[in-house]
């Protein structure tokens, strides 16, 4: 997988002091590329992760050994890792392109006969053998899953699915069992791109719910996002980038009167803000009570909420809004 560095940045206070572990897919290792990344951008964490044996019965009995023995604060699984991690009942998990039909997919992508592991394994081995019996091995595994999803298990798993993924699709069957299903830009394998603008918003609301964290909350009117070609304005989407980092954002735009707007607000911010407006958008009429601590809106509103009036004389740019909350320090 091609690094792409420059996409990379540190959370010293993301996680901190709490464990991760980490669920890789199938034919790689706990040498996969996506452990290091999440240990330089939670450097603060303890991040763990072990070769998933081959036979999925000594995996998921692993698993459990040492999700028992670990306590983990947070399990990141990718593809056969995500469906492994979905059956770790009792911790909170974000399961990434989940190959919840692995035996259906293994066929489906020609994966039968001899195979290569993609990184190097503890144990020195670097080559197997996909068999029909192994097959059907995965089909039974996978026929195990969602067996103890409830209320409380709901709210502690999140399903990310890559737009683009030409792997697996198991987006319709995870948001049978599960609410909180987000497709975010992306492929099957995670990049450091999609990691960071769509996985950490998620670590983030999880870290924050766990600690009891109450950040800053800070509405921002749609219209402030699109010039007048609908697409983003300049220096918006950086911005809503580092703000997310310290205040809790949510996108606002007008009660629709009609299904149609509802759809074509929703389709702009999926394509241009993505995940981090996921069960954070507001529709209303009354924007002067929305409670919280900013507002940023083009129309002169009074509110509960300091407003941050976009286009005049201080406030032009998404430039100056960037620099306005850079001196406040996350306050």
């Amino acid at each position: 997988m091609e690094q792409q560095n420059q996409y990379i940045k540190q959370f010293p206070d993301l996680f901190k002091g709490k464990k991760v572990l980490y669920v890789h897919g199938f034919g790689s290792s706990a040498q996969s590329g996506s452990v290091t990344r999440i240990r330089q951008v939670l450097p603060n964490a303890t991040v763990a992760a072990y070769d998933i044996p081959l036979h999925p019965q000594e995996a998921i009995t692993l698993l459990k050994k040492v999700c028992a023995t670990e306590q983990p604060d947070l399990i990141i699984g990718i593809s056969m890792g995500g469906m492994y991690s979905e059956m770790l009942y009792g911790y909170d998990r974000i399961l990434l392109n989940p190959a919840f039909e692995m035996g259906d997919t293994m066929k489906d992508h020609g994966m039968i006969g001899a195979q290569r592991y993609q990184n190097p394994r503890a144990d020195g081995v670097m080559d197997f053998i996909v068999t029909k019996a192994l097959v059907k091995e995965y089909k039974e595994m996978t026929e195990q899953c969602f067996a103890q999803v409830t209320p409380e298990e709901q709210h502690r798993v999140w399903g990310l699915f890559g737009d683009e993924d030409t792997t697996v699709d198991t987006y319709d069957l995870y948001h049978q069992h599960y609410p909180m299903a987000i497709r975010f830009h992306g492929e099957h394998s995670m990049n450091d791109h999609a990691f960071m603008h769509s996985v950490v918003p998620v670590i983030r609301w999880i870290d924050d719910r766990q600690t009891g964290r109450e950040r800053p909350i800070v509405y921002i009117d749609i219209h402030t996002l699109m010039d007048g070609y609908r697409k983003p304005r300049s220096s918006s989407q950086k911005t809503i980038r580092t703000l997310l980092e310290t205040y809790q954002l949510y996108f606002v735009a007008k009660a629709p009167a009609e299904a149609r707007y509802y759809a074509d607000v929703n389709a702009w911010l999926y394509e241009y803000i993505n995940v981090p407006a996921y069960d954070h958008t507001i529709f209303t009429d009354e924007k002067s009570l929305l409670y919280g601590d900013y507002l940023i809106d083009i129309e002169k509103t009074d509110g509960m909420a300091t407003l941050i009036q976009f286009g005049t004389d201080t406030f032009k740019t998404w430039d100056d809004i960037a620099d306005y909350f850079s001196r406040l320090g996350g306050q």
